[in-house]
């Protein structure tokens, strides 16, 4: 760890001051007894770095699940002035739109229970997941370009789940300006036959039940209750969206050295976000974010399929629906207050998740009156949380919070923890059932792999900037 000057500026916020070419301060939204594992990769430095770019507004911020990332750290939120910032292919990622969907049922722990091992096999059947996994659903590059213009919407239009979800998900499943032209040619060979697919890594499919409901006014609307039976999807744009990160690297590399910008690390790439490359940059990356969408969009009815088949049953019998659906790893152009002026932003996300509090108008009307759903998961052994966008978050974080658990232990390290155990024992002597395509995977998303997925979301609920509504323990997980 290099020599920062670190001030403590609350029991749940750290500031690094403005010095050198920084334009703005870092913040680290983190408790005490978390800064240890924050400060112990050099996250923080990235989070420094960030705070060079031209054009940052209000400051470098970071979530408690930070951890090194390519440029930008993951958990790292960055906000840029329209004409004078940048964007950042490093501020999103490689998993663009990596986001997570939360459904609900009619159903409690005690009615699962007995048909657990027989639903988790179905869906891992029903769902491919895995390394370059390939699905049902095969495109031609024609129809493909539909797909990452219109969204999940073309999954719903293809017979991929029902209109009313669409409400429901960030966006409405599709960001607007998505710009086919602005691909090249990669990326439509490796996302033509992967939409309806987990892929790898920390991507999941997750059956859970409520466990501990925090604030009942808000678990109400959310149509939470005690005991209930969850599906949660974690996924995002697979080899599509890898590969447009990828590709605009070297263009970035050379929009750099054509505009004269200084940067304290090369990994952070970019360009103006008016200038030829940044919008070009914009409009390829909008066309990952709507794969993500139509992606999860189409994993989720192939879930609602797989319960049914498993259970008996119709879908609407079981009362299976979305509750919301979030995205991480994106930029998106938004207003927000600084200083008293609303100004229109460039907001990178990596790893972070939008947090809208009440009376947003981005807010699906059904929630609007109580806060944007916010989906934070753990690993495989512990808890995810449902909590709900807090005021604090549009006045401090740009309506940002944390986005999971992070990673403590790097995926070779996580290997040699896991050495000599078995994980799918460990984890069945929990009451966890686990299916995935190789040890290897599983190894590497180990617990001990995380951080404590419930410290970093009291850090952001003690924080103000998202409020707890609610826990989920898992019952069985799906890994690629």
């Amino acid at each position: 760890m290099s020599g920062l000057n670190i001030e403590k500026k609350s029991d749940y916020l750290w500031e690094i001051p403005r010095s050198g070419g920084m334009n703005v301060p870092a913040r680290i939204y983190a408790t005490e007894k978390m800064m240890k594992s924050v400060l112990a990769d050099n996250a923080p430095d990235q989070a420094v770095n960030v705070a060079h770019l031209p054009g940052i507004v209000g400051a470098s911020l970071a979530m408690p699940d930070i951890h090194w990332g390519y440029g930008f750290p993951i958990g790292g939120v960055a906000a840029f002035d329209m004409d004078t910032g940048i964007i950042s292919p490093g501020g999103v990622g490689y998993d663009i739109n990596c986001g997570v969907r939360l459904m609900s049922t009619r159903m409690n722990r005690k009615d699962l229970t007995p048909h657990l091992h027989q639903v988790i096999t179905t869906l891992y059947n029903n769902v491919p997941s895995g390394v370059g996994s390939s699905g049902v659903i095969k495109t031609s590059i024609s129809e493909l370009r539909k797909v990452v213009t219109e969204g999940a919407a073309w999954a719903v239009r293809n017979g991929f789940g029902s209109e009313q979800e669409l409400d429901y998900i960030e966006e409405q499943g599709c960001i607007a300006g998505a710009d086919p032209d602005a691909v090249q040619t990669k990326p439509w060979e490796r996302g033509k036959n992967q939409l309806g697919t987990l892929g790898s890594g920390n991507h999941f499919l997750e059956v859970g039940y409520i466990s501990q409901i925090f604030n009942k006014d808000a678990a109400d609307v959310f149509g939470l209750f005690p005991d209930q039976i969850t599906i949660t999807i974690h996924c995002g744009s697979r080899g599509f969206g890898y590969q447009v990160c990828d590709d605009f690297l070297s263009v970035m590399n050379r929009a750099v050295r054509k505009y004269e910008i200084e940067l304290p690390d090369r990994q952070l790439a970019c360009a103006p976000i008016n200038s030829p490359e940044g919008r070009a940059y914009l409009g390829a990356m909008r066309c990952a974010i709507n794969y993500g969408f139509a992606n999860r969009q189409a994993i989720s009815h192939l879930a609602k399929e797989a319960v049914r088949k498993a259970l008996g049953g119709s879908v609407s019998e079981l009362g299976l629906r979305t509750v919301y659906e979030v995205a991480h790893n994106i930029a998106k152009l938004e207003t927000h207050t600084v200083d008293g002026v609303k100004r229109r932003l460039c907001v990178h996300r990596k790893g972070a998740t939008r947090a809208f509090p009440a009376g947003h108008e981005e807010i699906p009307q059904a929630y609007r009156h109580i806060g944007q759903p916010v989906l934070i998961p753990g690993d495989m052994g512990r808890s995810s949380y449902v909590l709900m966008g807090a005021p604090n978050a549009m006045m401090e974080t740009f309506g940002s919070t944390c986005h999971g658990a992070g990673r403590l232990l790097s995926r070779m390290k996580a290997k040699k923890a896991a050495q000599g155990r078995n994980i799918v024992q460990e984890l069945a002597s929990k009451g966890i059932v686990v299916r995935g395509q190789n040890k290897k995977t599983l190894n590497e998303e180990l617990s001990d792999a995380y951080k404590d997925v419930t410290d970093v979301v009291d850090a952001c609920d003690r924080a103000g900037i998202s409020k707890k509504v609610a826990e989920i323990q898992p019952l069985g997980c799906i890994k690629g």
